[in-house]
């Protein structure tokens, strides 16, 4: 029988579900943001706009090192939310204990990657002299926490897979009061700087994976295993392998675009970097909408591909991107009339170019948020009912339209080349997605025809 924090998404009305299911991933997302903002606020007002640019300039490589394990994390979501579906819960058992043992080896591996690549990788992306003593700094301090980052991340997975999207956001609110008290403790009374934040944001990673791991021991019967039941299955993690990697190798790719026209802003200058830096964070903030509804997407299809209802899916897409769709048209006029204050929270008033070019990112990427909405629902769509391999080739698109507009037309266009290096990747994905998504609805229908035709 299901708990009251779990939620079966194969019926009941659709809209509510999603909206129920999402509200919760957004907030999560929002704060996640909000409280990781904390650092480059902090850091910006307190310690200047260089500090600032060394803690922004880190962002893309984070992303290139992190995501190949966080994929492996949306394959864990996907087979629990699909056993789920198809009331496996011996898979549901071997799927977690494997995925906690990947996330908690995974953390290791990033600790080793982070301090030994910080420097070379910053080097090789044009980092500018004057960030990256502190670039390097903060990114070292940073990697240290990310075993309890893992272990959270695909606990999280976990929950959400069982239709539990609050307890990671209560689990996420506190990491964030810690994040932000330590910000205040180490940058503003001990003047730590860079390093301060990034103490704080290991303490607070800490805090959110150790309190998801007793969570999942204590609340859930089907999931408290004993020291006996800690053995890798082999099928298992060939499953989920087979299911994350793609998803990771896709995350990956689309960061390595990310890194090359990170390496293209940096070449521009210390006051290029610190205006990408803003209006980044503003940006990822603004587009947690549509991350939320990514992820309720894939455990979504994944729960009703597991109970064979392809209808469900097609109608899930439809109503996710009219809700994604209404959303970026909202936002653009929100941000067409106060972009600039918002970004005040960031850097001095004085700092005008810097609030001049965060603005006009923000815009010029607002525009095409509709494409963005599609990459996000179609791609986790298609992840969560098992052909996690198209991600890979999305995320090509993705790093083709970056790594071109980095190599051929910023070096002419400058800052104006570097804000539609998004949007150009974003409608690439979505030339491949689209069709993609057909081809595997079609598939599956298909197959569970065929089944159905055999029993």
């Amino acid at each position: 029988m299901r708990k009251s924090y779990e939620m079966d998404m194969t019926r009941g009305p659709l809209l509510r579900s999603i909206l129920i299911f999402t509200l919760p991933l957004l907030l999560s997302g929002v704060l996640q943001l909000l409280f990781n903002a904390t650092d480059i606020v902090v850091v910006g007002q307190f310690a200047g706009a260089n500090a600032m640019a060394s803690v922004g300039s880190t962002t893309s490589l984070f992303n290139l090192l992190i995501n190949a394990f966080i994929g492996i994390s949306v394959g864990a979501n996907v087979l629990v939310a699909r056993y789920c579906g198809e009331k496996n819960y011996d898979g549901v058992q071997q799927t977690v204990q494997t995925s906690l043992l990947t996330g908690l080896v995974g953390g290791v591996i990033l600790v080793v990657l982070g301090i030994v690549l910080a420097r070379p990788m910053l080097t090789l992306m044009n980092t500018p002299d004057e960030v990256i003593e502190g670039a390097v700094l903060y990114m070292r301090v940073y990697f240290i926490g990310m075993p309890a980052t893992m272990i959270y991340n695909f606990g999280a997975a976990i929950l959400r897979a069982y239709g539990d999207t609050r307890r990671p956001l209560y689990f996420l609110m506190a990491a964030g009061v810690m994040n932000v008290l330590g910000d205040l403790l180490f940058v503003c009374v001990l003047g730590m700087g860079v390093a301060g934040a990034a103490i704080a944001t290991v303490v607070s990673q800490l805090g959110s994976g150790l309190l998801c791991v007793a969570y999942l021991k204590k609340r859930f019967p089907i999931l408290h295993m004993e020291k006996d039941d800690w053995k890798t299955s082999r099928p298992e993690a060939m499953r989920l392998l087979g299911m994350g990697v793609p998803v990771g190798l896709q995350f990956s790719i689309t960061a390595i675009g990310s890194v090359m026209l990170q390496s293209a802003v940096n070449s521009l200058g210390a006051v290029c970097v610190s205006g990408v830096a803003v209006a980044s964070k503003i940006y990822m903030l603004l587009c947690c909408p549509f991350d939320a509804l990514g992820s309720t997407m894939a455990t979504y299809a994944g729960q009703n591909v597991g109970a064979k209802k392809m209808d469900r899916v097609n109608t899930g897409i439809l109503t996710s991107s009219i809700i994604g769709s209404v959303y970026s048209v909202v936002i653009l006029g929100v941000m067409f009339l106060w972009s600039r204050q918002i970004s005040l929270l960031f850097v001095d008033a004085s700092e005008t170019v810097i609030l001049d070019q965060a603005r006009q990112m923000l815009l010029i990427n607002m525009v095409f948020y509709i494409p963005l909405t599609l990459v996000n629902v179609v791609r986790f769509t298609v992840q969560g009912m098992g052909f996690s391999k198209f991600a890979i080739l999305a995320g090509v698109c993705e790093m083709i339209g970056r790594s071109v507009v980095a190599f051929f037309l910023v070096p002419y266009f400058g800052y104006t080349a570097v804000c539609f290096a998004s949007p150009v990747a974003w409608i690439l994905a979505d030339l491949f997605l689209v069709p993609a998504y057909l081809y595997c609805a079609k598939t599956l229908r298909s197959l569970f025809e065929k089944n159905a035709q055999m029993m």
